[in-house]
């Protein structure tokens, strides 16, 4: 049979040779939906400049995103464990590809809310792959080296990072969008026929993700994935008795903040330099691009830095630094802002693995359902920045929505300190 059973050990009839195209496959996923995801910032700028929306309804590119992770963790955890990882990984590449094609009609009918309702599809699929993909990896091969795996296939998560604002900068950001007032020079008809070209720009990059997408599709269709034995271990509580067992309230607590921070921080970006800095966005999106890169550095120097500092104790200290960055950005001016929030990114790189790693431990037979609330968290990618864009709009200064992220690095910080006097298992 093709499909696997989820599980935590291989079938001895798996022979060692068939594991290396299948992880090829699955550490691509963690590429893909990286530079979707970071095609968001982009999106978010030239909508809003297209439509002439406000940051408050700009950041319901945010929610459509994020809102298909919270509502899809339970149903693509049961797919998968009644039909199995390659059937979950199917399905939602399906919906991916789908997705990146309702951009097309969403452009043709000039229509913000079939935008976000063409992400809310794609998303779904990038939700169902996450829940799929992640502990998948940790059993395709031997068990003492899951750890490796999983971070070697994150690097392409940040890789991704990294090149799609740049790549969507050259094909969706091609030309500055005209202002408010040299829209208002133009007659009806002339300003549709510009609003309908500004959308189309969108079309092809999706057109050519959605096809790729249906080529890993096929793909996956023909590989046999190696099978995984069922791990037969359950809980017997309820999902909202799970919250009380050892950290994982405070983690699904600290993780959905820091989530709303991390999103609000990347997708606003390009929209704080112009605002703050007045900065034109085929300027901007190599900034877009060091934050990417600095993600990924991030993320292999905390895995470095992990050998001789505790990770409890890595969290507080990127935290705190967080949190000074964060202070900078609101009380600070001019180009030093934009710096400030470009390095954050680096301290927030070890936040989303680290948290859910404190927020489990120690949850045993309970491990499972604890991932489920904690991947259910990243809907505070959903929430948190509509309250920030909501506080641009009424103060008409971008630089005081920052008190938003501040918070939620407090909240980290807390969450650190729950650990300063306890040993964690590697």
């Amino acid at each position: 049979m093709n499909n696997t059973q989820p599980g935590n050990s291989f079938s001895s009839s798996s022979k060692k040779k068939n594991y290396y195209f299948p992880l090829i496959l699955i550490t691509s996923l963690f590429f893909f939906w990286g530079f979707i995801h970071n095609l968001d910032p982009i999106l978010i700028k030239h909508l809003r400049s297209a439509f002439h929306l406000n940051h408050f309804q700009a950041s319901l590119v945010d929610s459509s995103v994020f809102a298909a992770y919270f509502l899809l963790a339970i149903p693509a955890g049961m797919i998968i464990q009644k039909y199995g990882y390659k059937t979950g990984i199917l399905v939602g590449l399906f919906f991916f590809a789908a997705g990146c094609f309702l951009f097309v009609p969403a452009a043709n009918t000039i229509s913000y809310p079939f935008f976000l309702g063409a992400l809310f599809i794609l998303s779904c699929g990038l939700a169902i792959l996450e829940t799929a993909a992640n502990p998948y990896i940790t059993v395709l091969g031997a068990p003492e080296k899951a750890t490796q795996r999983l971070n070697f296939a994150q690097s392409f998560n940040g890789l991704a990072a990294s090149i799609a604002p740049i790549v969507g900068g050259i094909f969706i950001l091609s030309e500055e969008p005209k202002s408010q007032q040299e829209l208002a020079g133009l007659d009806q008809a002339a300003k549709q026929a510009y609003i309908h070209a500004e959308t189309s720009l969108v079309k092809g990059p999706y057109i050519i993700l959605g096809l790729i997408i249906l080529l890993v599709m096929f793909l996956f269709l023909l590989v046999k994935l190696p099978e995984v034995t069922e791990n037969k271990e359950k809980s017997t509580k309820s999902f909202l008795q799970v919250l009380g067992v050892k950290n994982v309230g405070w983690g699904v607590l600290a993780q959905f903040f820091y989530i709303g921070a991390q999103i609000y921080v990347f997708s606003f970006l390009l929209v704080f330099a112009e605002d703050a800095v007045n900065m034109k966005g085929q300027e901007a999106k190599y900034y877009a691009g060091v934050a990417g890169f600095l993600f990924m550095v991030g993320r292999f120097a905390g895995t470095f830095f992990m050998k001789y500092i505790s990770p409890q104790k890595l969290l507080r200290i990127y935290s705190i630094i967080s949190i000074i960055l964060s202070l900078w950005v609101i009380a600070g001016s001019g180009i030093s802002t934009l710096y400030a929030l470009v390095a954050l990114t680096f301290f927030m790189s070890i936040m989303f693995p680290t948290i859910f790693a404190l927020g489990i431990e120690g949850a045993e037979s309970d491990t499972k359902p604890a991932s489920s609330l904690l991947i259910m968290s990243i809907v505070g990618g959903a929430i948190i920045p509509p309250i920030a864009s909501k506080i641009t709009d009424i103060s008409g200064n971008i630089h005081f929505s920052y008190v938003v992220p501040l918070v939620c690095f407090i909240i980290v910080f807390l969450f650190s300190l729950r650990f300063r006097n306890k040993k964690i298992s590697s």
